[in-house]
């Protein structure tokens, strides 16, 4: 199918581009950028001029919740939402049921996305055999298996021994290693940032030093292996100064934040809404403003939206006793807009920031409109304006702090190999 998108202000970070132009679509491929290719007859022309084109997001974390936990969401459920998002490629962490530490669950995993047509899924593989820490995952095999790099997720591996090791065979065949760093007898009675809101509201604390402390053990290992090494959802300044001084020293590491991490703080939490409970937890002021300045300098270098759908009873308890995490692929684009409201990023930055960014990360070619590669694509309006319905959305969780909240940004059109899967 042929399709032109014309007139729309096309942003592509990866070519410096930044214009109102047309955008030449022929099957999965971006064929062409302004000027029309000779005999080029469109089967569908969608007007986008006031909207933004741009390459299609990419999710450094998002839960799909299958196989084992579809009362939470599925992967036809959160694919849908991350269509609704402008989300193109999600990765999804190995905490399902069974754990993906087998090539059969990446396979079932991948399979199930690709019949439902509507973003690509690409699994993490566990770091360990079930996530317990102990022996080291096939993951060899699972890479071989589309598993796009490898994680223990926010589950203790309590033995450094057991870590090395793990470390040494990654290196070994170029895998990529993501940390969700955070000690675990620092934070195991935790559930929201330590800090004068925590002891006033009677509520258990996490420090920073839970996850600085173990940012900076995984750093060494990293140092002393070569592994190439991401850290996702970083919540604390230290953090980010860590990360800042292991570039510095010619480590190969990168980093993202989750966009609550850079939009709320854990005053939050006076009310006692389950919804703000997250993990990581919400942080003070100076540490939105360590990790702000991180994106700002690029040691933070993407943006993901830590998608974590839950049933509705997940968050009716008492505020510590419910599950922490929050739905939030149909809200990614929207609440980074805010980012460029107040003057943080352009616009073109943000848009590398949830498109190239997370690509260069992965080792994808994807992220870009050049001609020749996938037309994921993203077409929005930055300036409409719209109050956020849980009833509406998409992803089988519901539970955001956003809701009935006036947003403003919002996906029309979401093309996924060159198919509209999307229009609003």
């Amino acid at each position: 199918m042929n399709i032109l998108i014309r007139g729309g202000r096309l942003i592509d970070p990866a070519q410096q581009l930044d214009q109102v132009g047309d955008l030449y679509i022929r099957g999965e491929e971006i064929l062409a950028i302004e000027e029309a290719p000779e005999g080029f007859e469109a089967d569908e022309v969608i007007e986008a001029a006031g909207l933004v084109v741009c390459p299609g997001f990419i999710d450094l974390c998002a839960h799909v919740r299958e196989p084992g936990y579809t009362q939470k969401g599925s992967i036809a459920s959160e694919t849908a939402a991350a269509a609704a998002g402008g989300i193109t490629t999600l990765v999804t962490p190995p905490t399902t049921k069974p754990v993906v530490d087998t090539p059969a669950v990446a396979e079932l995993i991948q399979d199930r996305a690709a019949e439902q047509g509507l973003a690509r899924v690409l699994p993490m593989g566990a770091l360990t055999q079930g996530l317990s820490g102990e022996q080291l995952a096939p993951m060899h095999a699972l890479a071989s298996s589309g598993c796009i790099a490898f994680t223990n997720t926010r589950k203790p591996v309590a033995s450094t021994l057991v870590l090395l090791r793990a470390l040494e065979y990654a290196a070994t065949h170029d895998l990529l290693v993501i940390f969700q760093a955070q000690d675990p007898s620092l934070s195991a009675s935790g559930c929201m940032h330590e800090g004068a809101t925590s002891t006033r509201l009677g509520l258990n604390g996490i420090s920073e030093a839970a996850e600085t402390i173990e940012v900076s053990r995984c750093l060494m290992l990293v140092e002393q292996t070569g592994v190439r090494a991401h850290f996702g959802q970083l919540s604390c300044e230290r953090s980010v100064r860590l990360i800042e001084a292991a570039r510095e020293r010619g480590l190969k590491v990168s980093a993202d934040v989750s966009i609550q991490n850079l939009l709320l703080i854990d005053e939050s939490v006076s009310g006692f809404d389950a919804d703000y409970h997250l993990m990581p937890p919400l942080r003070g002021q100076l540490d939105r403003a360590g990790l702000r300045q991180g994106l700002v300098t690029d040691t933070l270098q993407a943006i993901c939206s830590d998608h974590q759908p839950h049933e509705a009873i997940a968050k009716q308890a008492p505020f510590a006793a419910t599950e922490p995490g929050m739905s939030n692929l149909e809200t990614l684009l929207p609440l980074s807009l805010q980012l460029v409201e107040e003057q943080l990023l352009e616009l073109s930055q943000l848009v590398e920031k949830l498109t190239l960014g997370p690509a260069r990360i992965l080792g994808l070619d994807d992220g870009t409109l050049e001609v020749g590669t996938q037309a994921d694509i993203c077409i929005f309006d930055p300036n409409e304006e719209w109050v956020l319905n849980p009833n509406e959305m998409r992803s089988g969780g519901k539970n955001t702090p956003f809701a009935g909240k006036m947003l403003k940004g919002r996906v029309q059109i979401t093309l996924l190999g060159g198919e509209i899967i999307y229009r609003r």
